[in-house]
């Protein structure tokens, strides 16, 4: 029996979006509650960064700095039916485009959808807690209490729901290693979510703590003011192969090996010996999934290693609160937002009684094997519990079993595999250094990505109109 229900999403991003418009479209009433004053999440930029409060959480909601461009090509980063084409009326056209032509994206796939009225701007989530019906009972019966605050208004508003999809609390909470001597270091330390521009460090030595993505894009950016740039890694073998290019390129681009410990007079020392006296550490070693308004008596936590706990089924559903509780955007190391749009639509089927889960005892025991098999073949600790390493034929099966989402186009694929190498061979170049496969440039020219020039020979083909397109009918 199909129904209707009344669910809240947690947060205003892009996930959180493509969750109220799967949700609607299988009839549900949906509120989303959104902290700050706009719609966007993390892609809503803000200037202003710690409130006094560098390594934690004190400041802004956002983590985006000033410079941010995004890893992953346009052609592959957008909802299904909403592609990411370049604006008619101008912005930023390049395939691996600016943080706020992402956000405008956001913005305009929220207008397109009218979605605006689903969505309570300024309203920050203070609680989330079961409540069950008058006549007792658990499981699908469940119910739950949002109790969320205004902007600058101490007033906390309750209202109850059938169902809560939280898709906000990935990239708040900084994570920040264990260092001897980091509460005494009397320099500036501040996490990458404070990090907005490089002037400040104008001819400063910087420590540069880890070498993911952010710590690539800083130390790079960093490099170009600062009069020298440490960057210390847990491994230095792993470093990849362009980053270590770059290190060699550049006579203020420094790799070391972890910090051993921090000094009182400035000095950061390394675990080989070696040291330098800084006047800045930017510690860019991701977050924790932060959740400060749920409480479920234990039945959801974040352990000590930062996996939500007990695990999710599929990444989504805590067996002992579903279907009523759900999470979307926790998976990492999937392509964005299309893993989520997955997920939101699962969830909304899942609700309107459209797909049915397994029962509580069979989403555990296929969490537990998957535990199983990821520890004993592959070695994966706990942590790294919701990454699935960029798996497109898992998100494929993933889409196809659960909500009859087509598989991914080969192109797009080869799009993402080639962006991934470019990434790691050419950091610093390849948002603006590529050539395209013929197998790629066809898909382009199949969904009007680009108009083809004529007797031009296959291999001098770069983009002579690139991102020229067809007319949307949302634009």
């Amino acid at each position: 029996m199909v129904s209707s229900r009344k669910v809240c999403v947690v947060g205003a991003g892009i996930s959180d979006l493509a969750c109220a418009r799967e949700l609607r479209r299988e009839g549900h009433d949906v509120t989303v509650m959104e902290q700050s004053s706009s719609v966007g999440g993390q892609w809503l930029y803000d200037p202003r960064t710690d409130n006094g409060d560098p390594l934690g959480v004190a400041g802004v909601h956002s983590s985006i700095y000033s410079s941010v461009r995004l890893l992953s090509p346009r052609e592959v980063t957008g909802i299904s039916d909403f592609p990411f084409y370049p604006k008619n009326n101008g912005g930023d056209a390049r395939r691996y485009t600016w943080h706020s032509e992402f956000l405008r994206y956001i913005r305009d796939f929220c207008d397109a959808f009218g979605l605006t009225n689903a969505v309570k701007l300024n309203t920050r989530v203070v609680h989330v807690g079961t409540a069950l019906p008058a006549g007792g009972g658990v499981g699908k019966s469940l119910r739950w209490v949002v109790r969320s605050a205004q902007a600058g208004d101490e007033l906390v508003t309750e209202e109850v729901f059938d169902a809560v999809v939280i898709a906000a609390g990935q990239y708040t909470k900084p994570r920040l290693p264990t260092i001897n001597g980091m509460g005494n270091w009397r320099r500036r330390q501040l996490h990458s979510h404070s990090y907005r521009v490089p002037d400040s460090f104008h001819q400063e030595v910087v420590v540069v703590v880890g070498c993911h993505e952010s710590g690539k894009d800083i130390a790079l950016e960093l490099h170009e003011v600062a009069r020298e740039v440490h960057i210390s890694v847990k491994s230095i073998e792993g470093v990849s192969p362009g980053m270590s290019k770059e290190v060699s390129r550049h006579n203020n681009l420094h790799m070391h090996p972890e910090i051993h410990c921090l000094c009182e007079d400035g000095r950061v020392v390394f675990a080989n010996g070696s040291c330098v006296i800084a006047d800045a550490v930017i510690y860019c070693t991701g977050y924790s999934y932060w959740f400060p308004f749920l409480y479920t008596a234990g039945l959801v936590t974040i352990d000590d290693d930062n996996s939500v706990g007990p695990l999710l089924f599929e990444h989504t559903f805590p067996p002992a609160l579903a279907p009523t509780l759900s999470f979307v955007g926790v998976a990492k190391g999937v392509i964005v937002p299309r893993f989520y749009e997955m997920q939101a639509r699962w969830v909304a089927q899942v609700l309107s009684g459209w797909r049915v889960l397994p029962s509580e005892e069979e989403m555990l025991r296929s969490i537990e094997e998957h535990n199983r098999r990821a520890t004993e073949t592959a070695g994966v600790p706990n942590r790294l519990a919701n990454h699935i390493t960029f798996d497109l034929d898992y998100c494929d099966e993933f889409g196809e079993k659960h909500c009859g989402f087509p598989r991914l186009e080969e192109w797009k694929k080869e799009l993402i595999w080639s962006s991934f190498a470019g990434l790691r061979e050419c950091p610093a170049t390849f948002r603006d250094d590529y050539l395209d496969s013929d197998l790629v440039r066809d898909g382009l020219c199949s969904e009007g990505w680009l108009v083809e020039t004529p007797g031009v020979e296959a291999d001098d083909r770069r983009e002579d109109e690139p991102h020229s397109h067809r007319p949307n009918k949302y634009q």
